[in-house]
This record gives structure tokens, C-alpha cells and sequence, in this order.
């Protein structure tokens, strides 16, 4: 397993985690297994958002034996009130449902405290100005109850806000190629339509812009719906008229800028195997670019650096897709960062390197003209 920093948190987290959503379908004793089984395979972040108890009793007994292990996404507004999900900002549920996520964790800390679900700019102005919800998220700061502050979202505008904002160091956000096709919405039902509007295709610049904010302020994130609700294994559903396997997937979600984990839902081992397989695979396996690329629907050509590294191999070893994500950070700013030039100049090679050969725009399936962005890098690095 490998493991990548979240944003600022100091937190080193699993490239594969663990959405809990699916536990309690299963027996307590399965489900409990299921989590020590990822874990053993190396997994060490879990998300709860679920208020319910059997999944919150399920999580605190897989977790036991190594609390300091895990990584635990523990959302504040998430309640189970009368024996329904509510989403709530009363302070006063929050409290009684965060206290009871800490006793059946049987634990006295969550390290992400999410800010649960804000996809709605009414409710974004509700929980980031101060007010009593806002207040209690403070005060589980202060009192060491939440190790970091973060906020779940599937609304790039909402994400990009919380970004800019310097109160959340990290976010749950949705992320595979099916939802990056669409402009924001306030209604998550919209990412699930039978079918997406005629000319689509590549990222929406919104998201695409939510994503380099989220790098350059060190934001990290981790992903929550990369399978689009398993609707991109199946040809018939995807909008792409292709299936992706969950290596691809996952591999597409992890080369976005900001992405540290992806946190999938499993049912069995063998779905856990599936994904963890990401970590052994061969890059033809992860190659998700080509099947986009040539997809019947809504193809991803354009011209835009998606960071897949199919531009591999290059005869001077520069690493394309590296160089072209810290330009694209560069350019977002008046003046380069000086923590962007630090890390071009530690890398091993750079773009004035380019040898203009052009065999990797030969490779590239959305048409990127990689030797004008590589003179265009070496200018601005200079």
C-alpha cells in the first residue's frame, strides 16, 4: 500500500480507504471482518458519515485493536433522529450525535471532523460564519475531540469556497470521470441523470479550477463516489457508452491534483481486493485515458492535461505529467509561487530539457501539445 500526505493535516493516509456506507447491509460480525481484512492489506482511513448505530458499532469494534492506526472521517451534522438520517446544523442534535460517534468508536477523538455535507451556498454561508454550529466545531477543535477540520461536499463551487477560505484543511469530494463532466449543481441528483446534456466533454472548468485551488493551498482531499454509484462499470449506464474497471477508476481519481485517498464502498473481500489490486496493477491496467479518450460519448479530447502520465516514456526522463500539473498551479498566480519553484527545481529533470521529439503528444488521447507547454514551463521557471 501506498500512502500520501492529506493536504496540511501531517496526516499520511492509504492511496485506498474505506467508505463505510455499505456495513450495515451485513452482519456485525462480517462487516467487522471486512474492515480488518482492508486494514490488514494496509488501509488506515475510514469515512463515517452514517448516524445509525449498527454502522458506528461495527466501525468502533474494527477499529479497536489499532485506534492509532486509523484514520477516521467522523461527520458534525449528520444525526439519526426518530430512526431517520437527518442532516441537521442545530448545535444542540449535533452534540448528542457527535457523542455518541465517539462512545460507539469507543474512542475519545476523531481526527477529520467533517462539516458534514454542504452542497448549497445558503448552507456554506450558514456553517462558515460564526453561529452556533460553527461554534461547536470550534470548540471540538479546542478540546482535541477533532484533530483537523474538514467539510464533505459535491459541489466544486462549495469545495473552492472552503478552499479559499482557510477553515478546512481538507475535503471529502466526489471524484470520478462521469461527475467531472458536470457544471455545479446544489442537487447531487443531477450527477445520477439518466442521461448527461448533449456536448460534454473533458472536466468542466470549474472543477478543473477547484482542483489546482485545492493543490496550491495545500487542501487535500479525499474521494468519495469513484465508481459513480457503480454506474461506470456497466456500458449501458455510463455516459461514456464504455465500462472502466475499478482500477481505472480509482487510478483516474488519484491524478487529480489535491487527491490523496479514495474511499471506496465494499460489500466483500473480494471487492476490497479489487481496489487494493490498484496498487500491484500495470499502467495498462490503469490506463484510463485511452478508454475515455475513444469512448462514443462525451470524449475527454481537448487539449487539457488530465496528469495520466500516458505521455510516458520520454527519452530525456521528464516527468510530463509533474511538470505540466506545477505549470498549471504556476500560471493560476500573478507571480510562481516560491514553494512552486522549490519543487520544480528538486526535480530531476525539467522542461527546458525537452528535446521537442514530440513522442509524447504522439501518445497523448486528448491531444495535449506537450512541446509548447514544455518552452512555455521552461519560460516561466526561469
Amino acid at each position: 500500500m501506498q500512502y500520501r500526505p492529506l493536504g496540511k493535516t501531517g496526516l499520511m493516509v492509504s492511496e485506498i480507504g474505506f467508505g463505510g456506507e455499505w456495513l450495515e447491509r451485513h452482519e456485525k460480525s462480517e462487516s467487522v471482518a471486512l474492515m480488518k481484512y482492508a486494514h490488514k492489506l494496509g488501509v488506515n482511513i475510514v469515512d463515517c458519515w452514517m448516524p445509525d448505530p449498527k454502522s458506528r458499532d461495527i466501525i468502533g469494534e474494527a477499529i479497536a485493536e489499532d485506534r492509532a492506526g486509523w484514520m477516521v472521517q467522523g461527520h458534525i451534522g449528520s444525526t439519526c433522529q426518530n430512526g431517520q438520517y437527518t442532516r441537521t446544523r442545530d448545535a444542540a442534535q449535533c452534540r448528542i450525535a457527535f457523542e455518541d460517534l465517539l462512545a460507539r468508536l469507543k474512542t475519545d477523538y476523531i481526527d477529520l471532523g467533517m462539516i458534514h455535507y454542504v452542497d448549497q451556498e445558503s448552507d456554506w454561508e450558514l456553517v462558515s460564519h460564526p453561529g452556533p454550529y460553527l461554534d461547536y466545531v470550534m470548540e471540538l477543535k479546542r478540546q482535541g475531540k477533532i484533530r483537523h477540520i474538514g467539510l464533505s461536499t459535491h459541489n466544486p463551487v462549495i469545495a473552492q469556497k472552503a478552499a479559499e477560505s482557510g477553515l478546512v484543511e481538507m475535503m471529502l469530494f466526489s471524484v470520478n470521470p462521469a461527475f467531472d463532466l458536470m457544471p455545479p449543481t446544489e442537487d447531487i441528483d443531477d450527477y445520477f441523470a439518466d442521461q448527461y446534456a448533449e456536448g460534454l466533454g473533458g472536466v468542466d472548468p470549474v472543477r478543473l479550477e477547484m482542483y489546482k485551488v485545492c493543490e496550491q493551498r495545500g487542501v487535500g482531499l479525499t474521494c468519495m463516489k469513484p465508481y459513480a454509484g457503480g454506474r461506470l462499470f456497466d456500458e449501458k449506464r455510463s455516459p461514456f457508452g464504455v465500462a472502466l474497471t475499478p482500477v481505472q477508476c480509482i487510478h483516474y481519481a488519484l491524478t487529480k491534483p489535491g487527491v490523496a485517498s479514495v474511499l471506496c464502498g465494499y460489500d466483500t473481500p473480494e471487492q476490497v481486493d479489487a481496489a487494493v489490486a490498484y496498487e500491484t496493477a500495470q499502467d495498462s491496467a490503469k490506463d484510463y485515458a485511452s478508454v475515455l479518450a475513444s469512448a462514443p460519448r462525451h470524449t475527454f479530447t481537448g487539449g487539457e492535461c488530465t496528469y495520466c502520465g500516458h505521455c510516458k516514456p520520454c527519452p530525456v526522463d521528464i516527468d510530463i505529467a509533474m511538470v505540466n500539473k506545477l505549470y498549471d498551479l504556476a500560471v493560476m498566480q500573478p507571480e510562481v509561487p516560491a514553494s512552486l519553484r522549490q519543487h520544480y527545481a528538486s526535480l530531476t529533470h525539467h522542461a527546458d530539457e525537452c528535446i521537442g521529439c514530440r513522442g509524447c503528444e504522439s501518445r497523448c488521447p486528448f491531444g495535449v501539445p506537450v512541446a509548447g507547454r514544455m518552452i512555455r514551463t521552461a519560460e516561466l521557471f526561469a
